[in-house]
């Protein structure tokens, strides 16, 4: 079984814990945070775990000609790409709002560090966890830095090979052991064939210590549920309160009915996984009482007579008798009643039956 760890705190992830799932707002709020407020709020009515943001220090992030370059998108916000983030970025006071905010709702709030100087800003505001964005998984600077903190990590993996990730699980373990890997494709809107949620199943052997989870940019939510049936310990999924919106995340987003709908079909799946013993479970009792076949007796026998299996047949029987499973055991066994012709076999009427056949 994986490893778990605390994420939050009172709230475990890994092992046989249910799902953490992770509602990116991102910067799907507009640059508006009455907006922000809303998309909270709508987080925990849909029954998400947390509520995540972006933050960046855009100078640390950007060099400076990026951030002169000019943005003719139609989802810019401004004439520069750099006006067009700042629009979008809220202030270290606004952080400290939403995250007030998010304690009154009641639900986890946090941010993606987008460089190393956002990253010493959500320290000191106290988050539960980092959340490392697929951009700067490569970035081994920022992860040692990271790391070191000492805070609960959440790592993507757009954009990397299996090997990056391999230095990337070693340089967070060395400082840090309290962190997960999400499988992701670094596309908005991702399309299935892109997706890979083997991968998943490819970290958990080559990371069998830590959980493994998912980041999707897809359309629709059978994909995400699909990823918690392979082991999923964490599901990340970009919302929005319109699709329509300006901005290119929000296509690739979930809309609050269907946030609900992600996080009731993943309660779903969490709860058909069971324990993985197979049984007869008590709800299954009706059904074999009235169709679970038993042993009987193909002809008429005498008292004494020994078992061959000519002499038996597998029928739905009243009163149930031997089950099929056990028919090889009753060859050579000497019965001790009495039997007619389609009687059910009873355990009572085989000698030594019980002795043998239950070891």
């Amino acid at each position: 079984m994986p490893l778990k760890f605390e994420l939050c705190p009172g709230r475990m992830v890994g092992g046989s814990h249910p799902c953490f799932i992770i509602a990116e707002i991102g910067q799907n709020h507009q640059g508006d945070i009455e907006i922000a407020k809303k998309m909270i709020k709508m987080a925990k009515e849909s029954g998400a775990d947390c509520a995540k943001f972006q933050k960046s220090e855009l100078a640390f992030k950007f060099n400076k000609r990026a951030l002169e370059r000019p943005y003719t998108s139609q989802h810019s916000w401004g004439k520069t790409y750099g006006d067009h983030k700042r629009h979008l970025e809220f202030s270290h006071e606004q952080y400290r709002e939403l995250q007030k905010y998010a304690q009154e709702v009641g639900i986890y709030f946090t941010a993606s560090g987008m460089d190393e100087m956002a990253v010493e800003f959500l320290h000191e505001l106290d988050v539960p966890f980092f959340k490392v964005g697929s951009g700067d998984t490569n970035n081994f600077p920022y992860l040692e830095k990271t790391a070191k903190k000492g805070r609960p990590m959440v790592v993507s993996s757009g954009m990397q090979s299996m090997e990056t990730m391999r230095r990337v699980y070693q340089t967070v373990k060395e400082h840090n052991s309290n962190f997960c890997i999400l499988q992701c494709t670094s596309a908005y809107p991702l399309e299935a064939q892109d997706v890979n949620l083997r991968v998943i199943t490819e970290y958990q052997k080559e990371f069998p210590d830590i959980p493994i989870g998912y980041s999707g940019h897809e359309s629709g939510i059978s994909i995400s549920v699909a990823a918690v049936a392979l082991g999923a310990k964490i599901i990340e999924r970009h919302v929005t309160l319109d699709k329509t919106w300006k901005g290119s995340d929000h296509a690739a987003s979930l809309e609050p009915s269907e946030l609900a709908e992600l996080v009731r079909a993943i309660r779903l799946v969490e709860a058909s996984l069971g324990s993985g013993l197979k049984q007869m479970l008590p709800c299954e009792t009706p059904c074999h009482d009235k169709l679970g076949k038993s042993v009987v007796a193909k002809v008429a026998l005498s008292r004494g007579t020994v078992l061959t299996m000519d002499m038996l047949a597998v029928k739905v029987a009243e009163p149930r008798g031997v089950p099929p499973e056990d028919i090889f055991q009753l060859v050579g066994k000497t019965i001790t009643e009495d039997l007619q012709e389609d009687e059910s076999l009873t355990p009572e009427m085989v000698d030594s039956y019980g002795k043998k056949a239950k070891k």
